[in-house]
């Protein structure tokens, strides 16, 4: 079981040695797993623990909170995903100001070296840390011979997962900003390539106007609040996750629904294939559930009244069921 920190305090004082890596890790994308799977086999080949050091709140939401990046996912799907890859232990640091006034040399040596006891530190050749981000490889570098930990450096990873080639060849860095644009286009399928799995969404189910339910497809509406970046507006084929941990495959709409006026941005998902002798118990409100994108069959279209909507909702449920439940 993964050990999860919220502060350097709350490392124990007998913990380590430690291999060590730091970093945002919005989505925790192939690129981060390559990373963390090199950080893993280290520890396990040292007789040492795997730590990664993250961040909450993003960096840029304190330093720049008018153009900061939408994340990708909540902290609570961030450490899952941190823990499923095997990790000893996460350390979330409260970013703050205070925080980020520290040199370079004064959060290695209290955090990496004080806290966690690290023998050694994986990082990419782009790494920024400290005051100013002024710290970077050679900084670490030199820290290391000061502190007496190695330090290893990682390549950066392309889009199937290998080395960029060193004469520029043309594969692209998996990184957080390549997932936010394919979401942003709906490309939920890029997304999920750069990610390894699909993306997801995490929040309360809340009532709504029940126009779902009118129609005959009911949905889950997903609070204002939810985690995770909300793609673009379209009809998607997807899984909703339920409290108990149950997948149910459902048709997923993003949008404000151009068919009726007055509605506002949201996302709802209609669970298909539901066992008959439950229907009148399928209650999902108020619990916490994930909605996971696998598919984009449409835009969002205005139509000419309910009728046309529900004939169109029919065909979005089919082509739902053949590429979840026919695959």
């Amino acid at each position: 079981m993964v050990h999860i920190w919220n502060d350097p305090t709350e490392v124990p004082e007998d913990f380590g040695p430690s291999v060590v890596t730091i970093g945002n890790f919005d989505g925790v994308h192939r690129g981060h797993q390559q990373v963390l799977s090199q950080l893993i086999r280290t520890a396990r080949l040292n007789n040492a623990k795997s730590v990664a050091v993250t961040f909450d709140p993003h960096p840029a939401l304190v330093h720049r909170p008018e153009s900061a990046p939408e994340l990708i996912m909540g902290l609570q799907d961030k450490l899952q995903a941190l823990g499923e890859l095997g990790l000893d232990a996460v350390l979330v640091m409260k970013y703050s100001l205070e925080l980020a006034s520290l040199t370079p040399e004064e959060f290695v040596g209290s955090v990496l070296v004080d806290s966690l006891h690290a023998s050694y530190v994986v990082i990419g050749h782009d790494t920024r840390f400290g005051k100013g981000n002024s710290g970077d490889l050679n900084t670490m570098q030199d820290l290391g011979e000061k502190f007496g930990f190695e330090v290893l450096v990682i390549s950066e990873f392309g889009s199937e997962g290998f080395p960029l080639h060193d004469d520029g060849g043309t594969d692209r860095r998996c990184s957080s900003t390549w997932v936010r644009e394919a979401l942003r286009e709906g490309d939920v399928g890029t997304a999920a390539a750069v990610l390894g799995r699909a993306h997801r969404m995490r929040g309360e189910v809340v009532h709504g106007a029940a126009r779902g339910r009118d129609l005959g497809f009911p949905t889950a509406n997903l609070s204002s609040d939810a985690s995770g970046l909300i793609p673009a507006d379209g009809i998607y084929a997807g899984w909703l996750v339920d409290e108990a941990g149950t997948r149910w495959p459902a048709a997923i709409s993003v949008g404000s629904n151009p068919t009726f006026d007055g509605v506002s941005r949201q996302v709802e998902a209609h669970v298909i294939d539901r066992p008959e002798e439950r229907i009148e118990d399928f209650d999902l409100y108020g619990q916490t559930v994930v909605v996971e994108f696998a598919a984009r069959l449409r835009g969002m279209v205005a139509y000419r009244g309910p009728e046309a909507l529900v004939e169109q909702m029919r065909q979005d449920v089919l082509q739902t069921h053949d590429i979840l439940l026919k695959r």
